[in-house]
């Protein structure tokens, strides 16, 4: 279930049933949360880039403190992934599938499955998004341990259908779709997953304005690129006291991701002067597919 203030365009959504069932005794996972620059990087590159691998039920974040040079390939990737690009990522040349594209602007960049490269352009951020199907990194992830056994109460990934036209290297300019009344967020689907690029904040978000919500069964990656965030996170109550969590109130430094467990009711509050919040969802959210708010529908079913 999910419950959204009446000013909130969210309230809008129809709510999607739950795609499995779930013994009401079954553990809430703890959210995960995850400052990458305070940890020691999972690679180094030859050029002096360092990456942080970390993962979700259903998805794998690199996320790359880049330096102009180093080049990132994948040979045989066995499903499509992303590059994604915002006001502080490196510029950056692709190239898949005999085709290149050079991006050095706010957007996101689909490569399909198979042989690829990304060379980094410019000193930056380089932000890739894969599913747990590239098991080399999950078993890179810094919390691999976590998802040892599956967790029961997230949805696994069922690929979406293929693209209009077969898989191909795409790239959505974000200058193409600007912030839009009457649509939340900038939405993009693929076959494994939707990224949200929620707009720049200017100021600190309204305490009495927040969105207390929850989502039955999966996961929400909260991906933190700019500015200070404090994400809320309240656990239901099961019949198991034993399992009770007390709620966590905390603020996370950027760059970072917080994974937020089904079924918690969640909020992400922005406390700085500037900042960005990406949200990211493996698979695609079936509420937001139906509310005609995805830009790239055209060229990804619906499943």
């Amino acid at each position: 279930m999910t419950t959204y203030a009446a000013d909130d365009i969210r309230s809008t959504l129809t709510t999607a049933a739950p795609q499995q069932a779930v013994d009401p005794a079954t553990p809430i996972r703890p959210a995960q949360w995850i400052e990458f620059l305070a940890l020691p990087p999972s690679e180094t590159h030859a050029h002096g880039s360092r990456t942080w691998v970390a993962r979700a039920a259903n998805l794998v974040v690199a996320y790359t403190d880049a330096k102009a040079g180093d080049v990132f390939p994948r040979s045989g990737q066995p499903d499509e992934y992303t590059v994604l690009m915002y006001s502080g990522s490196a510029a950056i040349t692709v190239t898949a599938g005999h085709r290149t594209e050079s991006v050095a602007e706010e957007a996101l960049v689909v490569v399909p499955p198979g042989d690829s490269e990304v060379r980094v352009d410019t000193d930056g951020v380089l932000i890739r998004l894969f599913s747990v199907v590239a098991g080399d990194l999950t078993a890179a992830a810094l919390n691999a341990d976590v998802y040892v056994e599956p967790d029961p109460r997230a949805a696994p990934l069922v690929p979406w259908p293929d693209p209009v036209g077969g898989f191909a290297l795409r790239v959505y300019r974000l200058a193409d779709t600007p912030i839009a009344e009457g649509r939340f967020g900038r939405i993009f689907r693929t076959t494994n997953l939707m990224v949200n690029f929620l707009a720049e904040e200017p100021a600190p978000r309204n305490a009495q304005k927040l969105s207390p919500h929850t989502h039955d069964d999966f996961e929400q990656v909260s991906l933190a690129v700019q500015g200070r965030f404090e994400h809320h996170i309240r656990y239901p109550w099961g019949p198991d006291r034993a399992q009770w969590r007390p709620d966590e109130n905390r603020e996370i430094a950027t760059p970072s991701i917080c994974v937020i467990p089904p079924p918690t009711v969640h909020t992400t509050q922005g406390v700085g002067d500037h900042q960005q919040l990406i949200d990211l969802f493996s698979p695609p959210r079936v509420d937001f597919s139906e509310s005609g708010w995805v830009l790239n529908a055209d060229d990804y079913p619906a499943r």
